[in-house]
């Protein structure tokens, strides 16, 4: 596969772990990976720790985004000075995100730059899975190793179940952070009546109001801190170079996805076709992929040994970027670091 570096980069970053403080140098590169699809290029992001001269399965991590922002404004977003990436790849891992095309710094198709409803939708779940398995594939032959740790959010649960489901001799362990499932109850994210258009615009003024959603009154002062939201929409909003900062263009591959299947009560993947360890993680007030669908899938996770679901307090689907956020990162942390003790 062909690499284009565009970036790379040395810092030292200071964090505070769960049990001392720490200081780790790592390595940031980025890079454009080709898709399966001429002109149709992933963007990824690799941290490292400088030292890591090693590279093992147990010890490589892939990370994918949800329905509507890309993964590199939330998983490498350094609120407080520290990211979930960064908090990785400190452990000593090999951490990588990607941007499905049409998100991100990732090519955006052509029907984006027409109107919307003159295409049907695109960035559908089997091309989405696709532009995963590029990025898995070139994670692999980089490395020269035969697995890796999976780790999705929301949208991204459902893709790289599918991927885990598919190409099992591949996966190490999965981590599906807000797992999607089949839906008994609305939506939050919506195209509109008639046909699915190609791709959806997002104001950023309605971004918070989905956020709280769930959220009792008494708890929405201080689940965010100070300035946080503001950094989050700020990098994410600045992705798309025509929304002018206030507009965000999403594909609608996935809505057209939920009515077919999930919002019709048909499952997109098949659970026991998953043979890796697989943890199951959600907080307690996320209404984007409420708590009943990580309880109904679980026990259709047949063939994946020591799986588990952790449900965290006072949290919602964004709880990634929320005050309670370390009980998240400690939580998928504690599931891939057991691999290493085995």
């Amino acid at each position: 596969m062909r690499l284009t570096a565009i970036a790379l980069s040395l810092a030292a970053l200071a964090f505070a772990g769960t049990a001392s403080a720490q200081t780790t140098k790592l390595v940031t590169e980025e890079m454009m990976v080709p898709s399966t699809d001429a002109g149709i290029e992933l963007y990824v992001r690799n941290k490292r720790p400088a030292d890591m001269t090693t590279f093992r399965p147990e010890r490589t991590i892939v990370f994918v985004h949800g329905a509507t922002y890309p993964a590199h404004t939330a998983f490498d977003l350094p609120l407080g000075g520290m990211s979930w990436m960064d908090y990785i790849a400190s452990r000593g891992y090999d951490v990588y995100l990607l941007d499905i095309r049409g998100y991100g710094k990732s090519t955006r198709p052509k029907e984006m730059d027409e109107e919307a409803t003159k295409n049907p939708p695109i960035a559908r779940g089997d091309t989405a899975v696709k532009d995963i398995g590029s990025v898995v594939d070139f994670v692999l032959k980089r490395r020269n190793i035969q697995r890796t740790n999976l780790l999705g959010w929301s949208w991204g649960t459902t893709l790289m179940a599918t991927y885990a489901s598919q190409n099992q001799a591949k996966v190490e362990r999965l981590a599906l952070f807000a797992p999607a499932w089949i839906r008994t109850t609305p939506s939050l994210v919506q195209a509109g009546a008639g046909p699915t258009p190609a791709y959806r615009t997002v104001r950023k003024d309605q971004a918070l109001d989905r956020w709280m959603t769930g959220v009792p009154e008494d708890k929405k002062a201080d689940l965010i801190p100070a300035g946080w939201f503001d950094q989050w929409a700020t990098a994410t909003w600045a992705t798309d170079p025509k929304g002018g900062g206030t507009t965000l263009r999403a594909p609608n591959g996935v809505v057209q996805d939920g009515l077919e299947f999930t919002g019709a009560g048909k499952a997109y993947f098949d659970p026991s076709k998953i043979t890796a360890p697989t943890l199951l993680i959600l907080a307690e007030w996320d209404r984007d992929t409420p708590p009943y669908m990580a309880q109904t899938l679980f026990p259709l996770l047949t063939n994946s040994p020591g799986k588990r679901l952790v449900m965290l307090a006072e949290g919602t689907h964004t709880i990634i970027m929320e005050k309670n956020r370390l009980k998240l990162f400690e939580a998928v942390q504690a599931f891939f670091d057991e691999a290493g003790r085995s």
